[in-house]
């Protein structure tokens, strides 16, 4: 039977079907899945010691000969098994509880090397050197030496795996079918970075000759994962750049205009961000590009100018918000922004009565409406738009990735602008937005004032009231966000968003004006609310993170963090940017009592500082990248070896050697293998 890469990993020497079952819950199916599920860390028991110089409570290898065995059964239920090993300098016992079946695997004479921490007890008890439950490998056997008196791998296991059967099934796998690992790099890539080929670096990642040998490895193995996936995100970005977009032409009498409307000046970075878009918008090649901007730095204004261009050439803008909240927020923003012009704004979400929605899709099927704003209502296959020109969708990640494409494909080849106020580090930038041109407003609006903020432990709480009480009395409004809608029996230490409002409404806060908003309302409901809020009838809006994202009160200058702890770095950097954007000074309160240091460091880099940019290097840090998002992303949960933290540079090298074979005119052509993984790659970055 011809064997492969595929073939099932029952069918590898020592699995067989029940086995075959357990690694399944390991993801591990085929051989494959065996070879590329790499250690999570590493135990050196290379280095061989003497008993006679090892002291106890010291962790060490020795390479030995059974002199000696010894069974007792102590009592009922208790037996006890002593091997006396000698390395010709002393002796030390192996000491095994309960494991009589042992006694078979070891005969005098047998040459092992053995590994494990001398008892310090033992020996002040017995003055005796014993290691007991030694890691133990037979010498001299056909089979190589797996768990000991080498760098050994450490995996993560599943019930009824053990370490040592793991170790000695992918070593059974590596012999029978390491030899159809084909590198799939081109020879070009291997010898410029010095990379060792396929086979070496596998063998290098389960069992390393040394530590150079595993380090050679996996960074070989790190590039290829940036590598495929860079190839993928910058072939796509071709593709769509080659598409004969639309060339727009500059109408500075309306950018005049726009401008001069503002009560403010636009800041440096956002006059660069507008003019990298600006002159995007202007080329022949189709925009794609990601704007990225802290919380109040200004995106709404920049893409309402690149917007006001798309509609002054004659074509139909489209804004795509997240959230009903968001998409009627940006409809009166961008309704008082474009004021002075004679363009007609729609807005487009779920909760649009069907007459209200077919009278909206055909003023803009016909082109009556020049600006459509939305939520994922914009995405529907029967709305059909008459001329787009330039798209901008906020906050994207929210967005299932497949959704962005569908509504670049609307239209004849329109611009296509992401926007997102999550802050990204540049390697996860890189890697999820890998298709796209970065901007990025790095600057905040003058006079700006930083966002005070605190961490106050739970029995704090009657000061943060009359601190609250007293800003509300002068004027202001605040926000209390917590973490559960409703009292949760799995988590009563969690403050609810219900049990709060009900408490503070008929306790200390009952002679201010409350409302309750969470995502259980229904949308007319939230709508009025928001509407209430704006318009400064409702003093204390107790929330959810429905309120997340982009809701703007410029009269709102605190916000309350109920189990502060709960949230991560990046989500309570957002929650803090809805306030702060009035002339007002405007506070922060994160009310904790973390359950330990971690918690704790989060919130101490909150209080220390605004850069959400900062912020979101020590969120991606702690939490790591599959989670920073709080969504699965595809291209980041894929990374088996790489690490968007430790391999930035690697992550940069791969880019650049991607971006070389794409500048290759029918580059499939020459690299047929390479085409053939990306196009197995099918979910869009």
């Amino acid at each position: 039977m011809k064997l492969k890469l595929s073939d099932e990993v029952q069918f590898v020497k020592g699995v067989g079907p029940k086995w075959a079952e357990r690694l399944s819950k390991l993801g591990i199916k085929t051989v494959r899945d065996l070879f590329y599920y790499f250690p999570r860390e590493y135990e050196d028991r290379s280095q061989i010691s003497q008993i006679k110089y090892t002291a106890p409570g010291e962790q060490a290898n020795f390479k030995v000969e059974v002199l000696k065995i010894d069974y007792q059964k102590i009592r009922y239920n208790l037996d006890l098994l002593r091997v006396t090993f000698s390395d010709g300098s002393d002796v030390v016992n192996g000491i095994w509880y309960n494991q009589s079946y042992l006694r078979d695997q070891f005969q005098k004479g047998d040459k092992y090397i053995i590994s494990g921490k001398i008892s310090e007890k033992n020996w002040r008890k017995y003055k005796r050197k014993e290691i007991n439950n030694p890691v133990y490998e037979k010498l001299g056997s056909e089979a190589s030496v797996l768990n000991t008196g080498r760098i050994v791998p450490i995996y993560s296991l599943t019930e009824g795996i053990t370490q040592r059967r793991l170790r000695r099934v992918i070593a059974n796998a590596l012999k029978s079918h390491a030899f159809l690992l084909e590198d799939e790099l081109p020879e070009t890539i291997l010898k410029e970075h010095n990379f060792p080929d396929l086979k070496t670096s596998i063998l290098g990642m389960h069992f390393p000759k040394n530590d150079k040998h595993q380090k050679f490895s996996r960074r070989r193995l790190a590039f290829e994962e940036f590598f495929y996936l860079q190839l993928y995100a910058l072939e796509e970005k071709k593709k769509y750049n080659d598409l004969q977009g639309i060339e727009h032409q500059f109408k500075e009498e309306e950018s005049s205009k726009f401008l001069a409307a503002l009560d403010f000046e636009l800041t440096s970075a956002q006059k660069r961000v507008s003019s990298e878009i600006r002159k995007d918008m202007e080329s022949k090649k189709t925009m794609s590009r990601l704007l990225q901007g802290d919380v109040g730095s200004g995106k709404t204004v920049v893409a309402g100018l690149a917007l006001l261009q798309t509609m002054a050439n004659g074509y139909q803008g489209i804004f795509m918000a997240p959230t009903e909240i968001l998409a009627e927020q940006h409809f009166l923003n961008f309704k008082e922004l474009l004021a002075d012009f004679d363009y007609n704004i729609s807005l487009l979400t779920g909760s649009v009565k069907t007459a209200e929605r077919q009278e909206i899709e055909a003023e803009i099927e016909t082109g009556k409406t020049d600006l459509i704003i939305g939520t994922h209502a914009l995405f529907q296959e029967s709305l059909n738009y008459d001329n787009p020109g330039l798209i901008v969708i906020d906050e994207q990640h929210r967005f299932g990735v497949e959704q962005r494409h569908s509504l670049k494909e609307k239209g004849d080849s329109p611009d296509l602008l992401i926007m997102t106020a999550t802050p990204i580090p540049r390697s996860m930038a890189m890697l999820i937005y890998g298709d796209l041109d970065l901007s990025v407003i790095d600057e905040m609006p003058p006079g700006r004032k930083e966002i005070a903020t605190f961490w106050r432990r739970e029995n704090r709480r009657k000061q943060i009231y009359s601190f609250l009480k007293e800003k509300i009395e002068s004027g202001r409004q605040a926000y209390i966000v917590c973490p559960l809608i409703e009292e949760s029996e799995e988590m009563p230490e969690l403050v609810s968003a219900e049990e709060l409002f009900n408490d503070l409404k008929t306790g200390f806060f009952k002679e201010q004006k409350l409302a309750l908003i969470h995502s259980s309302i229904p949308a007319a409901e939230k709508k009025e609310i928001m509407e209430n809020f704006r318009d400064g009838e409702i003093d204390i809006l107790v929330a959810t993170t429905v309120i997340e994202v982009g809701v703007d009160v410029s009269n709102a200058s605190i916000m309350i963090i109920e189990n502060a702890e709960r949230f991560g770095l990046a989500q309570l950097h957002q929650l803090r940017g809805r306030v702060g954007r009035g002339r007002h000074q405007s506070y922060c309160i994160l009310i904790s009592d973390p359950p330990g240091e971690e918690a704790a460091h989060r919130l101490e880099i909150m209080c220390k500082s605004n850069n959400g940019f900062l912020i979101a290097e020590e969120d991606l840090k702690m939490r790591g990248p599959g989670e920073f998002f709080g969504t699965r992303q595809h291209g980041i949960d894929d990374l088996k070896v790489a690490s968007l933290i430790d391999d930035q540079e690697l992550l940069v090298e791969a880019r650049d050697e991607a971006q070389k074979i794409v500048g290759i005119k029918n580059w499939q052509q020459q690299y047929q293998k390479l085409a053939e993984i990306i196009s197995k790659i099918e979910l869009k970055i």
